[in-house]
């Protein structure tokens, strides 16, 4: 039996438009259209239902739009086309009606003898009332959901296209963040692990593909034989997952260049020290870990990490340090007054910055130094032009703006001539020094600052958390990419920075695939989000010098990170003390914002976005939402995506595990995935613990607190002492 293209067209149709707007079609069934299986199309085709697909004729192609829902209203008279109905009978009589969101438009293709179709995204022109309303064929719904370029990877299925891959291009997938999102139970871990294992198996299909292809063109062996050779190559990605629960210290294993860090070394495992040696902070994540107050604490730590990180501080030059801070005052000082309301003439700082420069000037006099006689001469005569200038008695002298402008320049050309001028942000240069060394030096910023009396408690919270043997090792001033987890705490090699991007970020070389693994579970509180800040922040910075030494190249990178909401939490920005878990947002915004720019994505792994910071998950592009039962969540989310689309998310406190919604920028179209199964030895450890079958005896459990206690205290199993 065949349908003439018309008929064809007939076969199918389920209603007829009723009402249209920019995003809402409502449909008006046929009272012949099914309830269940519709028979008419040639072969049984399930009647649509929510979230389901429906076509639309238009003179541009067919318009596919997404049924939002499905509803019966009472009509008081019959309404059949070809029948007139006079109104004799007052009887209710049930009219079916469906909501209809715009998608796209899906166009025909004519390949020969075959009729293949491309969807894409935006609606040309929208129908009339009255216009048919169609069930999509089984060929049209797999276009819906397959169409698209560059669909390398396969998350999964479509259960409602008929089963249709549903894959995605890893360019949009991780080049412009993703977030999977969902309750615990509901496989977001899982999808977490299978979009970095599949993206990266079906990178080494692509390569093996075109060996074979470039194999079977060639006619010389010796080509042919280097070729085979190439198809061994493994994927050249790069991932950074930061694992805060340990879930994932076996999840990759069988692909290349997995390794695994984590706060104690377990070779049994597989498990390397983490290592992030306290040189890697910079000012923001010292104040953070050290929880230095905004007014007093914060500048002399600051001030301290300069001096320890200047690579030019002998001790012959030490004394240049006294002018060098004499600089930093008079443009904190006038940093000061710019930040207040007061005129010049009536601040009542003035005294403390003429005793400061008093005190400095006292300092650069007691120099032994030859040179510092020259410099001793110069900066007299410029204090005391200054001390000239000054308005009012001597206990109380007040300065005008221009004279203490003029005091910087006179300093500032001195120092510049001496080559004392402080670079900028030398608190952050990645210079190696001893945590004594620092320590020693805060202790003489403070005096010269006078400071003193307000350092001690930061002194004694920085040596308390020191004193954990566990910080110790991670921190460790050592060579970040050896094995040789004996060495002593000494300054960093040379090349220290070189093996900690080698062994963290990726290996140097021209094929270089890497997952690193960073176990943060066992860490101290206090040091888990310090270490996430700092290699999310080294991450990015790296690639920003890789692509500026690279012509604009960079270097595709992706850093997870799992339980995002307890890392990148909203904060209140306006505290005046930086937190551990601020900094630690504060990096990962940067990254959301600039991180595309330099080859840097990001994946999102939370089941709480209420908590994440919006900055963050704004940024985000492309969404995998499995199952959220909290009311703020599904409100949060729903914010992100159109209007339009918000009906699809009304299924998410109902998702099954396993199942997902992907849409945004890495979807065509918003879909339902069943995503693809993992095995059990590359599933993270987050499954659910099995209590029934621990109590009723199924499963045995066996219980050695001493060996747990030795573990956690770091001690060895001591012989026992027999008995006298």
């Amino acid at each position: 039996m065949t349908f003439s293209p018309i008929s064809y067209v007939e076969s199918l149709r389920i209603g007829s438009v009723d009402f249209v707007s920019p995003n809402e079609i409502k449909v008006l069934l046929d009272v012949e259209a099914p309830n269940n299986v519709a028979l008419n199309a040639g072969v049984p085709r399930p009647f649509p239902r929510v979230n389901e697909y429906a076509l639309i004729p238009t003179e541009s192609g067919l318009l596919v739009a997404q049924i939002e829902w499905i509803t019966i209203e009472r009509s008081q008279y019959p309404k059949r086309r070809g029948v007139q109905d006079f109104g004799l009978l007052d009887l209710p009589y049930p009219l079916r009606k469906m909501s209809l969101n715009p998608l796209g438009l899906l166009k025909e293709k004519w390949e020969g003898d075959k009729t293949s179709y491309l969807f894409s995204r935006g609606v040309e022109r929208f129908p009339s009332v009255g216009d048919p309303v169609l069930t999509p064929t089984s060929d049209q719904l797999r276009a819906i959901v397959e169409s698209g370029e560059n669909r390398n990877v396969k998350l999964g299925v479509s259960p409602l296209a008929d089963g249709a891959s549903v894959k995605v291009d890893p360019d949009r997938l991780f080049g412009r963040h993703l977030a999977i999102l969902g309750s615990t139970g509901s496989g977001k871990s899982c999808s977490v692990a299978g979009a970095i294992r599949w993206s990266i198996e079906a990178a080494e299909t692509k390569i093996k593909e075109k060996a074979e292809r470039q194999k079977q063109e060639e006619t010389n062996k010796q080509k042919a034989a280097k070729e085979k050779e190439e198809m061994k190559q493994p994927a050249n990605a790069r991932f950074i997952v930061l694992d805060p629960n340990g879930e994932y210290t076996s999840t990759f294993s069988g692909l290349p260049g997995v390794r695994v860090y984590g706060a104690e070394d377990d070779k049994s495992r597989g498990i390397k020290q983490l290592r992030v040696p306290i040189w890697l902070w910079n000012g923001d994540e010292w104040a953070a870990f050290a929880q230095a107050s905004e007014k007093t604490q914060r500048p002399t730590l600051i001030q301290a990490l300069r001096s320890v990180r200047d690579s030019r501080q002998t001790v012959e030059k030490l004394p240049r340090n006294d002018l060098r801070r004499i600089l930093n005052n008079i443009r904190a000082f006038i940093q000061e007054q710019a930040e207040t309301e007061t005129v010049w003439s009536e601040s009542g700082k003035s005294k403390n910055f003429h005793m400061s420069l008093q005190s400095g000037l006292k300092d650069i006099g007691l120099a032994d130094a030859t040179d510092m006689y020259i410099l001793k001469s110069k900066a007299e005569d410029i204090i005391q032009k200054f001390f000239k200038t000054r308005d009012g008695d001597l206990n109380w002298p007040r300065y005008s703006q221009i004279s203490v402008e003029n005091l910087l320049g006179e300093f500032n050309d001195i120092c510049s001539k001496l080559e004392l001028v402080e670079p900028a942000n030398q608190e952050n240069r990645l210079v190696s020094f001893n945590i004594e060394a620092l320590l020693t030096q805060i202790r003489e910023t403070a005096i010269k600052l006078g400071t003193s009396q307000y350092i001690e408690p930061m002194l004694l919270r920085i040596r308390t958390l020191l004193s954990d043997a566990k910080f110790k090792a991670v921190i460790a001033c050592e060579d970040a990419g050896s094995d040789n987890d004996n060495a002593a705490d000494k300054n960093a090699p040379k090349n220290a920075l070189a093996d900690w991007l080698n062994a963290y970020v990726c290996p140097s070389g021209a094929a270089s695939p890497s997952i690193t693994v960073i176990d943060l579970s066992l860490l101290p509180a206090e040091l888990t989000h310090i270490i996430a800040a700092v290699v999310a922040r080294l991450t990015l910075e790296a690639l920003q010098r890789y692509r500026k030494l690279s012509d604009g190249q960079t270097l595709p990178t992706t850093l997870v990170m799992e339980e995002a909401h307890s890392f990148i939490k909203r904060y209140n920005d306006d505290g005046e003390n930086v937190s551990a878990s601020k900094a630690c947002a504060q990096v990962f915004e940067k990254i959301a914002r600039e991180g595309r720019k330099f080859g840097l994505g990001l994946v999102l792994s939370s089941q709480r976005p209420s908590e994440l910071s919006p900055t963050v998950l704004s940024q985000c592009n492309t969404f995998l939402l499995h199952r959220l039962t909290s009311d703020r969540d599904q409100e949060l989310v729903a914010k992100l995506v159109p209007d339009s689309l918000r009906g699809l998310l009304r299924d998410l406190p109902s998702l099954p595990s396993q199942h997902a919604i992907l849409l945004g920028w890495a979807a065509e179209t918003p879909t339902l995935v069943r995503m693809n199964d993992l095995a059990a030895d590359q599933r993270p450890k987050s499954d659910d613990p099995n209590y029934w079958d621990v109590w009723r005896g199924a499963v045995e459990r066996n219980v050695d607190w001493k060996t747990v206690a030795q573990d956690w205290q770091g001690v060895a199993d001591e012989p026992e002492t027999p008995p006298q």
